[in-house]
């Protein structure tokens, strides 16, 4: 059960913002011989992304790898935001912040590692995927009970539309 608090939290959210190593994916990077690249995505989180949209709440990427994979993957699921290349990922969100006219309790943000920090001690959400670093744990104000890739950012979408009494009637357009 998800405590009142962060359902709470949740329905400030107007933005979400996702790492992809170790979130969008299991965090594995794999490279052939010709230094091609390959990541996985679940299909679950792409159309939790989806569904989320339509409510209205924006989503943003914030990666600190550069990855033509990523740039697919985002273009398929509409997200314009993507920040990639991000060593420190402050500007990217003070930029998002910015170009959506957002306050930062009006943001989560899902991260894994270290890196993610600095930006989930300045959100009003800050969550944690079931595999992050403990010390991001700590700093979480949830965490998922998946693990990234393997649909923790469902989770988070599915979450934040119950939160904002959405799901429910998303989830009947599918049954009509």
């Amino acid at each position: 059960m998800i405590q009142t608090r962060v359902m709470d939290l949740a329905r400030q959210i107007r933005l979400l913002i996702l790492d992809v190593d170790g979130v969008l994916t299991d965090g594995k990077l794999f490279f052939d011989y010709q230094g091609n690249e390959f990541k996985a995505f679940h299909a679950h989180d792409g159309h939790g992304i989806k569904m989320l949209q339509q409510t209205g709440i924006e989503i943003a990427v914030i990666s600190g790898r550069d990855s033509l994979i990523v740039t697919k993957r985002m273009e398929e699921l509409d997200v314009t935001l993507v920040y990639q290349g991000q060593r420190d990922k402050r500007a990217a969100f003070q930029d998002v912040l910015q170009k959506l006219n957002l306050t930062p309790q009006q943001v989560a943000y899902v991260g894994d590692d270290v890196v993610d920090l600095p930006i989930m001690t300045q959100v009003g959400l800050a969550i944690a995927v079931a595999n992050a670093n403990a010390p991001v744990k700590a700093f979480a104000d949830w965490t998922t009970t998946l693990s990234g890739g393997l649909g923790a950012v469902r989770e988070v979408c599915d979450m934040i539309m119950q939160a904002q009494n959405n799901f429910e009637s998303l989830l009947n357009e599918y049954l009509a």
